[in-house]
C-alpha cells in the first residue's frame, strides 16, 4: 500500500470531523467550502507552522518527531488505536516487513480452546484470519475450519457470506470493526501482499466495505457484547474478551461468555450439548 497516500488520507480523514467548536475555536459562521477543521485551524492547535502541517498531510512524514506528531494527535483528538496509527504511517520501520511471514497457531493454544467446554473461542490473526477455533464457537459462529485455508477470514466471511447478515444482529457495528482492525494492519504492515490482495478483492465485490474502508476508522481488538441470531437456539446477548497470546502479539484470543443465569447461557449450553450436529446446520458467519 502507499503509504504516503495513507498519512495523507487518515489525517484528511480525522481533520474534517472536527468542528471548531469541538476543539474550543470561535465558529464566525463563515462558509466552508469543505467539513472539519481547517488547515490552518488545526496547525494553530497542534503549535506547528501551517506550511509543516500542510507538507505532513501530503504524506510527507520524513523527519517528523515524536513529539509533533503527539501534538497532532491531541489537536485531533485521536484514540490511542489512531495515535499509534498515525506513528506507523508517518514513521514506518522495516521490522513491519514481517507481515509476509506465515502464520501458525501453536498445538497448545488449540489444545487450551478444545478444553474450554461450555466457552466458544477462536484464535484470529493478521488481516482478521482465522487461525483456529474449538468445537463450540464453530456451532456458534459457523463452521469455519470447514472452509479452505484462504477463506477462513473474518472480512471474508462478513463482507462476503450473505448469511453473515442473518448471524450478526448489529451486522453494521460488526462490519465497522472489521475494516477498523484491517487499517491497523495496514498501517502495521504496509508491504503485505496478502492484506493488499484481500482489500482489493472485498473493495470489488462488496460495496459495504469500499465505502468503510473509505471512512479510514481504525480500531484495535478488545472487549464488548454481540448480539446474535443463531438459526438454531434464536437470540444470544454474549460477552466477548480479546486476549493477545504473549508468545506472538499478532494473534489474539477471542472467548464468548452470557451472564449467569441469562437466557443466552442457557441457549449456550444447549448448542454446546449438540456438538457436531450444531456445526453441520450453522450458516457460515
Amino acid at each position: 500500500m502507499d503509504q504516503r497516500a495513507e498519512l495523507s488520507e487518515f489525517l484528511r480523514s480525522r481533520r474534517a470531523r472536527l468542528k471548531p467548536e469541538d476543539v474550543g475555536l470561535p465558529d464566525f459562521g463563515r462558509h466552508r467550502r469543505v467539513p472539519g477543521l481547517r488547515r490552518e485551524e488545526l496547525a494553530q492547535l497542534a503549535g506547528v507552522s501551517v506550511a509543516y502541517y500542510t507538507r505532513l498531510e501530503q504524506g510527507n512524514g520524513r523527519n517528523v518527531s515524536t513529539e509533533v506528531l503527539d501534538a497532532i494527535a491531541r489537536a485531533l483528538q485521536l484514540s490511542d488505536a489512531e495515535s499509534d496509527h498515525l506513528t506507523h504511517l508517518a514513521k514506518p520501520t522495516p521490522k513491519k516487513r514481517r507481515a509476509a511471514r506465515p502464520q501458525r497457531l501453536r498445538a497448545g493454544i488449540q489444545q487450551l480452546m478444545d478444553a474450554m467446554e461450555g466457552v466458544p473461542a477462536y484464535v484470529v490473526g493478521r488481516r482478521t484470519d482465522i487461525l483456529g477455533g474449538n468445537r463450540l464457537a464453530r456451532a456458534l459462529l459457523g463452521d469455519f475450519l470447514s472452509l479452505p485455508a484462504a477463506e477462513r477470514n473474518t472480512a471474508r466471511l462478513i463482507f462476503l457470506d450473505p448469511n453473515s447478515k442473518d448471524l450478526y444482529v448489529d451486522w453494521d457495528i460488526k462490519a465497522c470493526e472489521v475494516v477498523s482492525y484491517l487499517r491497523l494492519d495496514a498501517g502495521l504492515f504496509p508491504d503485505d501482499p496478502l492484506l493488499s490482495s484481500l482489500v482489493g478483492e472485498l473493495s470489488v465485490k462488496s460495496d459495504e466495505f469500499r465505502g468503510l474502508w473509505a471512512a479510514h476508522h481504525v480500531k484495535d481488538k478488545g472487549h464488548g457484547t454481540k448480539r446474535l441470531q443463531h438459526p438454531l437456539v434464536g437470540e444470544l446477548t454474549l460477552s466477548y474478551e480479546t486476549l493477545r497470546l504473549p508468545d506472538d502479539l499478532e494473534q489474539c484470543l477471542v472467548t464468548f461468555h452470557a451472564e449467569p443465569g441469562s437466557p443466552s447461557q442457557e441457549s449456550l449450553r444447549l448448542l454446546a450439548s449438540w456438538g457436531t450436529d450444531a456445526e453441520v446446520r450453522t450458516p457460515r458467519g
